[in-house]
């Protein structure tokens, strides 16, 4: 899940918990003491989780490049081959510049997955059709876990954004102790939710449909394709707009209150 900084990575101790989350803008402020607030602590780690305007692209270019080489060409091997070659030069290119590789590392993970669940469609006798759209399968199995993990844990009082206080602090469940840092997590928690939600609303059924014939394969890979890059960076830093706002309008300490 991630925020356009500068597509460069700064180190823990580099990185400033008020950078900016829309202006792409690199911190140069040390901050190295541990910050007072939940608020400062969630949007320190959230820049440091994020991957910048680079990272968008590095996430953006090989389902792009897959999907156009699929509706051009209808050669899925093709279309993967060229997905993979783009993400293994951007892979190359930040190995050269020796700056992080995590970015561009999900991204062949991603490509490796799909392309596992293409090698089962072909097995069970689908068709090239088929196939790309098992490749696509991943993703959205993936935000469902993920919507629903979110969802159970803000449910259940357990939020996950309240885990990123407790790696700040050194002491995982501290936080709970104060009802007012749990209601604050358990809100961007479900922020975070939202995106995965709106992905699978919106292309399982496409995908459904595809599967079952109501719609054309190719129709529904091109669609596809399409939102998953529209529903991607756009959506997520939506969300994480929300979540600035909300993080901008308290100011909740790290450590439990004294009765």
């Amino acid at each position: 899940m991630a925020e356009p900084g500068t597509g460069e990575q700064s180190s823990p101790h580099e990185t400033s918990p008020h950078q900016s989350f829309s202006t792409g803008s690199e911190t140069h402020a040390a901050e190295h003491a541990t910050p007072d607030t939940v608020e400062a602590v969630v949007r320190g780690q959230l820049a440091k989780a994020l991957g910048g305007r680079r990272g968008m692209v590095e996430a953006a270019v090989p389902t792009l490049l897959f999907t156009a080489t699929w509706l051009l060409l209808h050669e899925l091997r093709l279309a993967l081959t060229v997905s993979i070659a783009a993400a293994v030069l951007l892979l190359l290119v930040r190995l050269v510049q020796r700056s992080t590789i995590q970015y561009v590392a999900n991204a062949l993970v991603g490509i490796g997955i799909g392309w596992l669940f293409v090698h089962l469609a072909a097995s069970r006798g689908g068709d090239e059709e088929a196939q790309a759209l098992a490749y696509f399968l991943p993703g959205l199995i993936y935000n469902g876990v993920y919507a629903v993990g979110l969802g159970l844990s803000a449910v259940l009082r357990w939020p996950l954004v309240g885990f990123m206080v407790g790696s700040v602090t050194g002491e995982p469940t501290a936080w709970r102790d104060d009802p007012q840092v749990v209601s604050l997590c358990s809100r961007l928690t479900w922020l975070l939710a939202v995106p995965c939600v709106v992905r699978v609303v919106i292309q399982v059924p496409i995908w459904l449909a595809a599967t079952a014939g109501a719609i054309e394969a190719s129709t529904a890979i091109g669609i596809l394709g399409v939102l998953k890059v529209v529903l991607g960076w756009p959506l997520q830093l939506a969300a994480l707009a929300s979540m600035v706002w909300v993080l901008g309008r308290n100011s909740t300490p790290v450590q439990p209150r004294q009765a």
